[in-house]
């Protein structure tokens, strides 16, 4: 279909057209932007939202499409939770150029879910930094603006664990102060974001701590501590998952059984195996997701 006839009909009808129709849009040319955008501003902000949702789920199922220019644009958009939506639609495009971009939505937008959303795609960058896979000089900037945001105690709490979680990555002495910092605090959302952030550390110094929160009273806690064991690796930690695969909350034993899944080994395998026959099918599945990765991690000799 011609792009100016799939145009017509999103400008002409009240119902988004077919996903067959829409992934025409993929890939568009600068002029073919041009007129897409003139269409998509008339749009009210609740079809901007639901278009840029269907096209995101269109490119998860079908690799071969790609709507980003698409999405790009939509992040100068005057609705926030298209922002946000064209944000979280971009997650997988490691483009350089957006760096700048997310940290100017994190520090001046205007919608706090902007910012908060902004700050968890910088995430992704610290990540791609400590992996050499892009240009080690992005560091500094990323390290300086997302501790600005998150040392800013003015700001608005969700933006600052977001940005401290995205920080978490940048093998660094201040990020590390900065987790414990917000671990130290009487906040409990700075508490549950710092054992998220340990994880992404990958760093075994933080390993005591999450082995006593494995015992907390708050199941939140628990969860978070098992799901950052599991991001840390260390076959050391299976004996402490085993203790909580038996735990009341349901979401805390999915977090253990994929922690060992992702750790690995063989008494991870015995442990997993021994509760495959749960009779709870919810933690089954769990289980047998966790030895599917368990095994393609052995196949692929990551361990």
């Amino acid at each position: 279909m011609e792009i100016k006839r799939i145009l017509d009909e999103i400008a002409g009808s009240r119902e988004l057209p077919a996903h067959s129709h829409l992934a025409d849009l993929s890939q568009l040319t600068e002029t073919e932007l041009t007129d897409f955008r003139h269409v998509f501003s008339e749009m009210t902000a609740d079809r901007r939202y639901h278009l840029l949702a269907r096209l995101e789920e269109l490119a998860q199922d079908n690799i071969e499409l790609n709507f980003d220019i698409i999405f790009k644009s939509a992040l100068s958009d005057p609705d926030s939770r298209v922002r946000k939506q064209a944000i979280e639609s971009l997650w997988e495009n490691e483009d350089t150029a957006l760096i700048r971009t997310y940290a100017g939505l994190m520090e001046r937008d205007t919608a706090v879910e902007v910012k908060a959303a902004a700050a968890t795609a910088l995430g992704k960058y610290t990540l791609l930094v400590e992996m050499e896979e892009i240009d080690g000089g992005y560091r500094e900037f990323l390290s300086q603006t997302l501790l600005k945001t998150f040392n800013d105690a003015s700001g608005n709490i969700e933006v600052r664990r977001r940005a401290l979680e995205a920080a978490a990555p940048l093998t660094i002495p201040a990020v590390q102060d900065a987790i414990r910092h917000a671990y130290d605090s009487r906040d409990e959302r700075l508490t549950v974001s710092a054992i998220f952030s340990m994880g992404r550390t990958c760093n075994e110094a933080w390993l005591p701590v999450l082995y006593k929160e494995l015992k907390s009273p708050d199941a939140e806690i628990r969860y978070e501590a098992a799901g950052a064991i599991g991001q840390i690796g260390s076959e050391n930690s299976v004996h402490h998952l085993n203790e909580i695969l038996y735990d009341p909350d349901v979401e805390v034993r999915q977090a253990a059984i994929q922690a060992l899944g992702e750790i690995g080994g063989k008494e991870a395998k015995q442990y997993l195996t021994k509760i495959a026959e749960d009779a709870d099918e919810t933690i089954r599945e769990a289980v047998q997701a966790a030895l599917a990765e368990l095994q393609q991690r052995a196949d692929l000799n990551i361990w």
